[in-house]
C-alpha cells in the first residue's frame, strides 16, 4: 500500500522536518515503499507538482524540493505499487486543474476482473475520461470523485467550494466503488477488500476519508514551538483541542510523523475531516 502526508495551514510552512527529518518522516516511509513519490504543493493558487517512480529516499529532487518548499497546502505521497506498472503515470497525487488527490488502498478485483474494472471506469464522465493517463485505480477513483463533484458545480475549480460539497463526493465515491466491489475472491481461496482512504485539496478546501486503511489528524500541538514569537498564536486554535471551528492547520497522515508536539488523533472508520477555504474544520462522522 503507500503512504499520505498532507498539510493545509492558515501561515506558510516549511515542510522539511515532516518529509525528511522527523522521525517518522514521509523520505523514512519511502523505505517501506519505495515505488515513486509525488509532492504537490501551491503557487498563488496554483498546484505545483512533482512526481517520480524513484525512492523518495534515496532521490536527491525529492530531498532538494524538502529543503526549499514553504507552502499553505501540501500534498505528499510514497507509493508500494498494487495495482499499475513503476512508472511516472502512476505516481500519485493525481492532478486536474486546482485539485490534488492521492489514495491509500486498493480496488478489490480490479487487476483481476475486466468486469470490476469496467463498472468502476463507467464511475467517470466522459469529459474526463480522456484525461486518465496512467493505469492505476487511484486514478480512476480521482476521475471518479470529479464526476461526483461536477453534478452539484458546474465549475468545480471555484475556489470557495463548501467542505459537505467535497465530503459528500468523496464519500458517495467510495460508496459507488464499494458497491461494485467490497470483496473479491482470490484465485487461491484468500479475501480482497476494496480500501479507499483519500485525501482531496483544491489548495484552499482539504479533505481526507478514511475507509479501511488508516488516517491521522492534526489540528493542535501541545505546545507550539513559536508561542512567543508568532502574532497568529491563539491558544484556543494553537494549543487546543477544536471539533467545529477555525483552526490554524490540519495536518493528515497515514502514520504519526512525531509524537511531539502535534497531537495525532485516528480518524474512526469511515470518517470524513477537513478544512473549507475559511480554515473552518469540519467532521463528519462514520455511518453505522
Amino acid at each position: 500500500m503507500c503512504r499520505l502526508y498532507a498539510f493545509r495551514s492558515s501561515l506558510r510552512s516549511a515542510v522539511h522536518r515532516s518529509l525528511i527529518a522527523a522521525e517518522n518522516a514521509l523520505a523514512r516511509q519511502s523505505a517501506a515503499h519505495p515505488d515513486g513519490w509525488g509532492l504537490g504543493y501551491y503557487v498563488d493558487d496554483y498546484p505545483h507538482l512533482y512526481r517520480s517512480p524513484a525512492q523518495a529516499m534515496a532521490d536527491g529532487l525529492f530531498r532538494e524540493l524538502s529543503s526549499v518548499v514553504a507552502a499553505y497546502t501540501l500534498l505528499g505521497h510514497v507509493r508500494k505499487a498494487s495495482v499499475g506498472e513503476i512508472n511516472l503515470l502512476n505516481c500519485h497525487p493525481f492532478q486536474f486543474g486546482n485539485w490534488l488527490f492521492a489514495h491509500n488502498g486498493e480496488i478489490a478485483g480490479y487487476n483481476e476482473s475486466p468486469d470490476i474494472r469496467r463498472r468502476v471506469l463507467d464511475l467517470v464522465a466522459p469529459r474526463f475520461g480522456r484525461h486518465l493517463m496512467g493505469s492505476t485505480d487511484s486514478e480512476v477513483v480521482f476521475y471518479a470523485f470529479l464526476s461526483r463533484l461536477v453534478h452539484q458545480f458546474e465549475d468545480i475549480h471555484l475556489p470557495g467550494l463548501p467542505f459537505e460539497a467535497i465530503a459528500n463526493a468523496l464519500r458517495a465515491t467510495v460508496d459507488d466503488v464499494v458497491a461494485i466491489s467490497d470483496t473479491f475472491q482470490q484465485p487461491d481461496g484468500t479475501e480482497q477488500l476494496t480500501k479507499l482512504t483519500l485525501i482531496a485539496t483544491n489548495g484552499n478546501a482539504m479533505v481526507g476519508h478514511r475507509f479501511r486503511m488508516p488516517l491521522y489528524r492534526s489540528t493542535y500541538k501541545t505546545v507550539c514551538p513559536e508561542r512567543d514569537d508568532c502574532p497568529w498564536y491563539r491558544p484556543t486554535m494553537c494549543e487546543a483541542p477544536v471539533d467545529d471551528g477555525i483552526v490554524r492547520h490540519l495536518v493528515l497522515a497515514s502514520e504519526k510523523v512525531a509524537e511531539n508536539p502535534n497531537v495525532w488523533i485516528p480518524l474512526a472508520e469511515g470518517e470524513t475531516v477537513g478544512v473549507d477555504h475559511g480554515m473552518h474544520f469540519r467532521r463528519m462522522p462514520g455511518v453505522g
